[in-house]
């Protein structure tokens, strides 16, 4: 419980959470009246005025204008989802649809798009996902064809179900025979681990052992370098929904919605954003200015990182406004990430 928390009593805790939970369905300040009318709350007008003004002196709601009414502030809003929130079970429906969604055999950059959309549609709110970062990602099969002009074309399977390419410029010409070997040798001591574990082994073979090597070894540890140097592709991510957003009043500000899109547009806000995501455990909820970020100081981002071979490999969540439903968006977040992560990861198959 948060130090807020335990500087309020019981029914100042109740006032709260109803106050929050009324203006996160009804998108109006909530006024004594509307409280005292509430069956959970067995108070006096006077005596919900009074404990109002408690919780308006501690900062967790606020008066927005000249209304008569309290809304949450970032600080409410946080001890509401920190302390007093009830998640609730995904429906049955939602489950299904989530599952049957992501369980389609597809290769990951469709997989990504579809977790998007399911996100957005299931929310009516942004979904975003990244792009599974591939350093973390595991080699399964790597083989060189011989160009013109002393270059390679490099092909390298992932997890079973990426396929990459990339051209390699060489110092010398290589038949085919001598790519069919460097190919081999890497497959059999490098098949399996991860991108960002052959590069550093690559680099140490380089570094350490080259008097060991015979010419057939180090030109394949050469190209191995060439291939996975690090100029892999950059962070990205998949956004979709985000006109759900200008459905939400305390959104559709012309000014407003010009600094959301050009977050969304410009990229690296929402990618600092995820990245945190993916050093932490667990679902993780920024709200409003907790972001850092101004054109996000009117919105909520829930996200979860999701593995591939239990390793993160990236995050997915829903953007909306600060008055969603958490108890919904908060299990929504947690099962795609986990449906995305087991469909993600290499398929065994059976004899």
């Amino acid at each position: 419980m948060s130090n807020d928390a335990r500087d309020l009593n019981d029914r100042s805790l109740q006032l709260l959470k109803t106050l929050v939970e009324r203006y996160i369905s009804d998108g109006q300040p909530v006024g004594s009246r509307v409280l005292s009318k509430d069956t959970d709350i067995n108070l006096s007008p006077a005596t919900i005025r009074n404990v109002m003004a408690d919780l308006e002196d501690l900062g967790l709601i606020h008066s927005p204008h000249t209304s008569a009414g309290r809304i949450p502030t970032v600080s409410g809003y946080r001890l509401f989802v920190d302390s007093l929130l009830t998640v609730k079970p995904l429906d049955s429906k939602d489950i299904t649809r989530l599952y049957q969604g992501l369980s389609e055999k597809d290769n990951s950059g469709n997989m990504i798009g579809v977790a998007s959309r399911l996100l957005s549609e299931l929310t009516q709110m942004a979904g975003v996902v990244t792009l599974p970062k591939r350093e973390l990602v595991s080699l399964r099969h790597i083989e060189f064809l011989p160009l013109s002009h002393k270059r390679v074309l490099v092909i390298f399977v992932t997890n079973e179900q990426e396929v990459h390419n990339k051209v390699i410029h060489t110092d010398k010409v290589f038949s085919m025979s001598e790519l069919q070997q460097a190919g081999n040798y890497l497959n059999s001591i490098y098949c399996g681990r991860s991108l960002v574990a052959v590069r550093a082994a690559v680099l140490k073979e380089l570094q350490d052992d080259q008097e060991r090597m015979n010419e057939g070894m180090l030109d394949a540890i050469k190209m191995a370098q060439l291939t996975f140097e690090s100029d892999h592709e950059k962070d990205d991510y998949v956004l979709t929904g985000e006109t759900n957003l200008m459905g939400f009043s305390e959104l559709s500000g012309r000014d407003h919605l010009k600094k959301l899109f050009d977050a969304f547009s410009q990229k690296q806000d929402v990618i600092h954003l995820l990245d945190q995501s993916m050093r932490a455990d667990g679902v993780q909820i920024f709200i409003g200015e907790e972001s850092g970020y101004q054109a996000f100081d009117q919105c909520s981002l829930v996200t979860s990182s999701y593995s591939v071979n239990e390793e993160v490999v990236g995050v997915l969540g829903v953007i909306g406004p600060t008055r969603m439903a958490y108890e919904k968006i908060i299990p929504f977040v947690d099962v795609t990430a986990k449906l995305l992560g087991a469909a993600l990861n290499p398929k065994t198959t059976t004899p």
